[in-house]
């Protein structure tokens, strides 16, 4: 039986409810680990201590404060007097000092109750590296001179890349080609290069009014823009050769005027190029003798295979011969499956598959196992020669905070790092966005002169998904491109093809659900012969994965998560200040810890200050939970919802506990009522649900940006911040 006032909690690690009761006017609170009951009597307030993870009790009688338990050693030093009553002097004397050297922290022990971190035991493997550049210089081919002195003056580009070598001369030929080459290697201006030699030396000179005389089609948008640059720049000598750009989000009735005025070099995204063909009477493909599909496996993800049928329909009704050329990093079936179709009698150029033949198994047993195994298993991948990689194996109640440490370490204390983080979804990019600007920057307080020394180095956050508006994508985008620091936060729609320079940190938070994504993301950087860093963030419940990319030659270094947490002894503003504490010295697990929930407890604190924030970070969770429905079967042993602690997971996005109700929030404002039930099952039950929802959130990174109204009303709803707050980059 319950007297007085209270309430009850449920324990986060351990799922047993307890008993809260509050007989005065403040409230109590109860250590979710150690499970010490705590009360309050007067005005006061119950506390955990994060250091010894023991529940201390605060009673406030008039102005006065104390600590009724102390830790264990403040115990031991006090013996047998610490059980005494202080006098209600001593009380008020000490009250300031106390009050300002003792932070409120409410939260359960981060290293408590954890799952334990495996050992890693795998193979070393000889990764396929591919060397980027060749002695060999553009002069040697057969091109115009001011081509050459252009790619030499403008985009600073002396010799070939390996690639380019094997590429260029195949083009000039006039064949059909299917290349296959690493990410960032200059697969670019492998097609580009030969395009202009080929289109300005033309008997008859090309008039604009002519329409297109090449196409190229990309997956995104930021695709779009930067192929369009690269071939304005080529195009320097020959201003009468006119390039264009196709993509979601722009006008269309300026795209319309642009078309209606000639466009020679047309480059878009399938899903607008689409829609132009069946709305637009003044696009026609008659004079077209190039096709170039950039990233084909991606461009074929989701759907668009059906796009590209309505496009070759299109350029096969009005010219049937042309050149055909597919670029990818990695070779899918569905890659394999286009090529049959659009390529005539291609060239294959796969310069990972030559440095593979020296790697070949060289026991028949070996051999034996590589051919039992399906295409995709057996793809070796190229990753770049000057790429470090890294994995961290951390609790799912400490990647948040391990997280943070990472970006702290790197862009605060290092200064000279650029990084992109990658997400599973629209939701977290938009959430993580706003807390770590909120926590890490300080937010708008920062920019007041008394705050000026808790955050010497201003953190530059920056996000980029599908759900935003084309004008701010475009405007990110340019902003991260030209500045030399700066985080990024984004989703899938950043890891194909993009050239960000001196980007030297990738941070895959999420893992992404095929090898072939890792070596896409990766790909932002170590870009063209530069160095660059990779870090796979992983729970223990994920260890196989690092397991999965070994078997795809991918070899990737440990990075322990205490080296990483140990960044937050350089900042102050995590420190867990105690009357007669000694000064700390070197790195004192057991600060480090202290420090850790501090951290944590900052971004509780900022997630549980308001309604908005709370169902805003329940709705980042609940994206999180669909996205990890949604791996593909034969990585279900390594990814799979059961396998989650819905209450630990819960915290990585600064809730306190699991939150119950997670389904009501897709179902919030429907007329039709549904029984609410246990949200593990729910979870189970609704896969494809999951399913659907995240294959609505990735299409939405490559549509065509003709929504509809509605959808353009989710769009912009999705943009208010908790709290009616507009979040500014």
């Amino acid at each position: 039986m319950h007297t007085g006032r209270g309430h009850e909690a449920r324990d986060v690690d351990t799922g047993h409810r307890t008993w809260i009761q509050d007989t005065g006017t403040g409230y109590g609170t109860r250590d979710m680990d150690t499970r010490h009951r705590i009360r309050d009597t007067g005005h006061g307030h119950g506390m955990l201590d994060p250091g010894t993870g023991h529940g201390t009790g605060a009673q406030d009688t008039g102005h006065g404060t104390f600590k009724k338990c102390a830790t264990e050693a403040e115990s031991r030093e006090k013996g047998s007097s610490s059980q005494k009553p202080v006098p209600k002097k001593q009380l008020t004397d000490n009250h300031n000092d106390s009050q300002k050297n003792r932070p409120f922290v409410k939260t359960s022990s981060l290293f408590k109750n954890n799952p334990d971190i495996p050992t890693i035991h795998r193979k070393a493997v000889q990764q396929v590296q591919e060397s980027v550049f060749t002695t060999d210089s553009f002069s040697q081919l057969d091109l115009h001179p001011h081509l050459v002195s252009t790619i030499n003056t403008v985009l600073n580009i002396s010799s070939m890349t390996s690639v380019q070598k094997q590429t260029i001369p195949v083009l000039l030929q006039g064949k059909d080609a299917l290349v296959r080459s690493q990410t960032g290697s200059g697969k670019t201006l492998a097609y580009g290069i030969p395009l202009v030699q080929s289109l300005q030396g033309m008997e008859s000179k090309i008039q604009r009014s002519h329409g297109p005389y090449a196409l190229v089609l990309v997956p995104t948008r930021e695709l779009a823009l930067q192929s369009f640059d690269t071939v304005q720049k080529l195009l320097k000598p020959f201003n009468w050769i006119v390039p264009g750009v196709l993509m979601g989000g722009e006008k269309r009735k300026s795209e319309k005027a642009r078309l209606r005025k000639g466009i020679n070099i047309l480059i878009s995204t399938p899903g607008r190029l689409v829609d132009h063909i069946k709305s637009t009477e003044c696009i026609h493909f008659r004079r077209t003798q190039w096709l170039i599909i950039d990233e084909a496996d991606r461009i074929l993800d989701l759907g668009f295979e059906k796009d590209l049928t309505v496009i070759l329909n299109a350029l096969n009704a009005e010219r049937e011969t042309r050149q055909n050329v597919l670029l990818s990093a990695t070779l899918t079936e569905g890659v394999t499956r286009l090529a049959d179709i659009s390529l005539n009698d291609p060239i294959s150029i796969s310069i990972a598959d030559d440095i593979q033949k020296v790697l070949e198994p060289a026991s028949p047993m070996d051999r034996a196992n590589s051919s039992s195994s399906n295409c995709m298993e057996q793809e070796n991948f190229a990753v770049p020669e000057k790429l470090k990689q890294y994995f961290v194996m951390v609790p799912s109640k400490l990647k948040l905070v391990t997280l943070a440490a990472f970006i702290l370490e790197k862009c605060k204390f290092e200064k000279h790092h650029k990084m992109i983080i990658f997400f599973s979804s629209c939701e977290q990019v938009e959430f993580y966005y706003e807390l770590l600007i909120k926590v890490l920057s300080g937010g708008p307080e920062s920019e007041q002169p008394g705050r000026s020394s808790l955050s010497p180095v201003c953190l530059q956050f920056l996000r980029l998904h599908g759900d935003m508006e084309q004008e701010e994508r475009t405007e990110v985008f340019q902003e991260f491109l030209k500045s030399k620091t700066g985080i990024l936060l984004c989703t899938d729609v950043a890891a194909r093809g993009l050239d960000l320079p001196q980007v030297t940190w990738i941070v895959q938070y999420t893992a992404p659900a095929s090898p072939a994504e890792y070596i896409h993301r990766i790909g932002r950087t170590a870009r063209i012969g530069c160095h660059g860093n990779s870090l796979l963030v992983l729970v223990p419940s994920e260890a196989g994965y690092v397991s999965l990319l070994a078997a795809h030659k991918i070899n990737v270094s440990e990075m322990k998560m205490e080296k990483v947490l140990v960044s937050l002894m350089k900042d102050d503003r995590f420190k867990l200040h105690r009357p007669g504490r000694k000064k700390s010295c070197g790195t004192n697990p057991q600060e480090v810890q202290e420090r850790a929930t501090v951290l944590q407890t900052r971004f509780e604190n900022h997630v549980h200050s308001s309604e908005g924030t709370v169902r805003w970070a329940k709705k980042a969770l609940q994206s999180f939970l669909c996205a990890y429905t949604t791996y593909p079967r034969n990585l279900k042993h390594i990814f799979h919802i059961k396998s989650l602690h819905l209450g630990h997971v819960a915290k990585s996005f600064g809730l306190r506990d699991a939150p119950q109700n997670l389904t009501a929030l897709h179902t919030a404002g429907s007329k039709k009522k549904t029984k609410p039930r246990p949200k593990r099952s729910d979870l189970l039950k609704k896969k494809t649900h999951g399913k659907h929802r995240l294959a609505e959130l990735l299409r939405s990174e490559y549509s065509s940006g003709m929504d509809t109204s509605v959808a353009k009303g989710k769009r912009k709803k999705k943009q208010k911040k908790p709290g009616n707050q507009q979040v500014s980059t």
